[in-house]
């Protein structure tokens, strides 16, 4: 089988996509070497290099145009290497393709530039809203990173629901190493956190909703919160709330944290903390189950799909509730352990082969109905 992939974010996008884009490709070439897979991107980059002797990369004749390469220019090369099957990774498929008899997937991750409309420029709802149309109407299957993002699909654009499959991800396996002391306590210094912490990681951007964790911090005594993200504007409103409120000196902002101490990180916190109003899955939550840290989270959108039954979950707007949540957690070893275990193994249901092999499965059952 030639399968083909839209591996743009496998080789330009550090997180997120990329992530996933790099898992699936690595997880497929390892476990089906059978097959051929050829990644098609607009350009290369020192961030990705496939291993497998099965993989393939595939670049433009031409550097002007890669976005329309991308689009529909693609088509061409498709054909030419005689691919059977096409996966768009992020949302979008190239114009054109079902005309050719190569069969089509697309992954959709999230649709919150629908939901949330009012984080995203005009123009580029537009332009996002008109390409995820566009590939679930022309696509054999659509798969969904959480059965969140699955019943949004069929909302906004009326798709039969029969024609998704909700596939999860995996978290990088790093987390699910445990770090040994010396690695904790050099990770400890470098960071200067304190012996026990609360965490939250990700990009501090208002759909997030690191001001609901930090409002809490009033109702919670004697402990810091550690902030693992990328920065944006939003980030400026959080602060003017923590100078108002005199919690300058409990909260540590960590901004380009080097993958190889994340998980160091995540251990040695006391507990996960994620408010976010919406996610298309939620991976650190899942990140944080495997690092056997209890994790709170906020209700709204898949954050139980990612988190489990055992995890604690409170409205996105109540900082009492979640203040609650955590001193309840924090003065009880007894339910923190009960959580770490119960987490422990709900993240079996991620395991990677298993999710690949749902992939795999997928593929053969898109070109068995051709």
């Amino acid at each position: 089988m030639n399968i083909g992939f839209d591996a743009k974010r496998a080789f330009l996008n550090r997180t997120g996509l990329g992530n996933y884009s790099r898992w699936l490709i690595n997880g497929l070439a390892k476990l089906h070497t059978e097959n051929k897979y050829l990644l098609y991107t607009p350009k290369l980059s020192t961030l990705y290099a496939p291993k497998g002797l099965n993989t393939f990369v595939k670049t433009p004749t031409l550097r002007l145009f890669t976005s329309r390469w991308r689009a529909s220019g693609i088509i061409r090369d498709l054909k030419r290497d005689e691919i059977d099957l096409y996966h768009g990774l992020s949302h979008e498929l190239p114009f054109g393709l079902k005309r050719t008899g190569i069969k089509g997937i697309v992954t959709v991750h999230d649709v919150i530039f629908m939901r949330y409309p009012q984080y995203f420029k005009a123009i580029d709802r537009f332009f996002y809203k008109a390409k995820l149309k566009v590939a679930c109407r022309e696509s054999d299957r659509i798969v969904a990173m959480s059965q969140k993002t699955k019943d949004d699909i069929v909302d906004i654009f009326g798709t039969n629901p029969a024609k998704i499959e909700v596939i999860y991800q995996g978290c990088d396996p790093a987390f699910k190493v445990e770090a040994g002391l010396d690695k904790l306590e050099e990770v400890r210094k470098r960071y200067n956190l304190p012996e026990k912490y609360l965490l939250n990681v990700g990009t501090i951007e208002e759909r997030k909703n690191l001001l609901l964790l930090e409002r809490s911090l009033r109702n919670i005594p004697d402990i810091k919160l550690v902030v693992v993200g990328k920065i944006t504007k939003y980030l400026d409103e959080v602060q003017i709330f923590i100078a108002q409120n005199q919690l300058r000196e409990r909260v540590i902002f960590l901004h380009n944290v080097p993958f190889a101490d994340l998980p160091a990180i995540y251990q040695g916190a006391a507990c996960f903390i994620y408010p976010s109003r919406y996610e298309g899955f939620g991976i650190p939550i899942l990140e944080a189950l495997v690092s056997k840290v209890p994790v709170i989270a906020a209700t709204g959108s898949c954050l139980e799909e990612a988190g489990g039954p055992d995890s604690i979950y409170v409205d996105p707007d109540d900082d009492r509730a979640l203040a609650k949540a955590i001193n309840s957690l924090l003065s009880d070893e007894q339910l923190r352990n009960k959580m770490i275990i119960a987490g422990l193994n709900y993240s079996a249901n991620f395991d990677d082969e298993k999710l690949i092999q749902q992939y795999a499965k997928l593929y053969q059952q898109v070109l068995d109905h051709a």
